[in-house]
């Protein structure tokens, strides 16, 4: 298996053991204190473990070659596992309001409230760092499902820190009222970022097409490598995981040769692929009858 594969499964992997570990950390912070905002916080790792083993499951998937029923390959797959992080994180913040509305009626007051912080400020710092290098690194393998459970854990660091700061209001003032408040203030902040990671992967499950910026470069490539021909009509592209999928018909002179029509397929195939990471592309060679001239690169 070549070393790239293997980075990216021990990436994935090792973010099932980060998961276990904060989920433990977090637990315990909660534990010492009884604080329904920390709890909160120890509910969305639970998420994160579970959004982990999704992840991993995904990206193996989506590695798979094509083959007779899956022709165009599996890359979807890392799609499906986003819009389960998605769900699941949204589940999430409804437990954690429900909880933050019982604990607001019961009126329960936190314990060893600084010990409880201590523990969770450790917890926290491992999910920022690990969330950073998930972002670098899904964003630089086009990987959906890297990226959906990086704005997880930036979600989870960020209602953290929301924790960390009502708890401490609470120490300091002594309005035990806070620490639901923050607990629900917590569980918007997470509704949000399901709503956000499950918008993005039914994106990709739509065959979004791709960027403007891509676009242009795309269309610039073939514009430039395309000597020989006439016309490109009909472009149109779409991305699916790590993969990039780019068609056009190409129009050529009536009199050129099959070969020397393929060289210049060959030659503009190369450049995409060169350029665009993932590229996949299909050309559909016409004679010049079929011109458009409209709506087209002209070559």
């Amino acid at each position: 298996m070549p070393a790239r594969m293997d980075k990216v499964t021990l990436v994935a992997a090792s973010s099932i053991v980060i998961a276990l570990a904060v989920m433990g950390i977090k637990y315990a912070a909660y534990l010492a204190t009884g604080s329904v905002a920390l709890f909160s916080d120890a509910l969305e790792s639970i998420v994160n473990l579970v959004t982990s083993i999704a992840a991993f499951w995904a990206i193996q998937v989506s590695r798979k070659p094509a083959d007779k029923d899956h022709q165009f390959g599996h890359h979807k797959a890392e799609y499906f596992a986003a819009v389960l992080e998605g769900v699941l994180i949204v589940v999430a913040a409804l437990l954690i309001a429900r909880q933050a509305w019982i604990s607001y009626n019961l009126a329960l007051a936190p314990e060893n409230t600084m010990q409880g912080l201590l523990i969770n400020v450790v917890a926290t710092l491992i999910n920022g760092v690990w969330a950073l290098f998930l972002f670098r690194f899904g964003r630089r393998r086009r990987s959906p499902a890297f990226v959906a459970e990086a704005w997880h854990l930036t979600s989870d660091v960020m209602s953290s820190i929301g924790v960390v700061i009502g708890l401490l209001l609470v120490v300091v003032t002594g309005w035990t009222v806070l620490d639901p408040l923050v607990a629900l203030i917590v569980a918007v902040n997470i509704l949000w970022s399901g709503w956000k990671v499950i918008r993005e992967s039914v994106s990709g499950l739509m065959d979004e097409a791709v960027s403007r910026s891509v676009e242009t470069e795309i269309r610039t490539i073939i514009s430039a490598e395309a000597e020989g021909a006439l016309e490109v009509h009909d472009l149109r592209t779409r991305s699916a995981g790590r993969a990039t999928f780019i068609e056009f018909h190409l129009v050529v002179p009536g009199s050129l040769s099959v070969s020397a029509a393929h060289a210049i397929c060959d030659r503009i195939e190369a450049a995409l692929v060169k350029a665009v990471d993932g590229a996949e592309v299909l050309i559909h060679v016409e004679p010049e009858a079929e011109a458009q001239h409209h709506g087209v690169i002209v070559l």
